[in-house]
């Protein structure tokens, strides 16, 4: 009986400090609506910019043949060294005039913080845009109903919250 109360006691002191010292994340509905350009489907890459300017965590990829991923030359350079896995954030790349969505999840004590997400965007043959759109990464900024418009394959980026 003596062996239970223990167990039990260090079951409950474990669990409550993996719950403390838990990363919370919040997440976001991500709506892409692609320019009406002519050519094959873009490749699309959602990162996380830290307060310098470098890539800090890729979000999702728009396209899953690796093949192309060296179109995307600045985030192809992060990948290689960073060695992320991108198993469950990848899907179909994005054909011109198409709309995409996509849920992306970043540590919430992040927000306001500096941060950014960078929307960078490749079609095979065509210009690479390595700041097709962004938007710091801040509750007033990604709350904005209007978005951010795009500088090259993309038209518009929104958000929503995710409960």
């Amino acid at each position: 009986m003596k062996n239970t109360w223990k167990t039990a006691a260090f079951a409950a002191i474990a669990l409550f400090i993996s719950t403390a010292f838990a990363a919370q994340t919040t997440k976001y509905k991500v709506m892409l609506q692609m320019q009406n350009y002519t050519g094959k489907n873009a490749y699309v890459i959602i990162s996380l910019i830290n307060p310098k300017g470098g890539y800090d965590k890729t979000l999702s990829v728009l396209g899953d043949d690796n093949e192309w991923y060296n179109t995307l030359k600045a985030w192809d350079k992060f990948r290689k060294v960073k060695k992320e896995k991108l198993n469950g954030i990848t899907g179909a790349s994005v054909a011109g005039g198409a709309r995409a969505t996509r849920v992306i999840e970043f540590e919430t004590a992040k927000l306001d913080k500096g941060y950014k997400i960078r929307f960078e965007s490749a079609v095979e043959t065509q210009k690479y845009h390595t700041k097709d759109a962004e938007i710091a990464l801040s509750s007033a900024a990604l709350d904005n109903r209007e978005g951010v418009k795009g500088n090259g394959y993309i038209r518009n980026v929104r958000f929503i919250k995710v409960q």
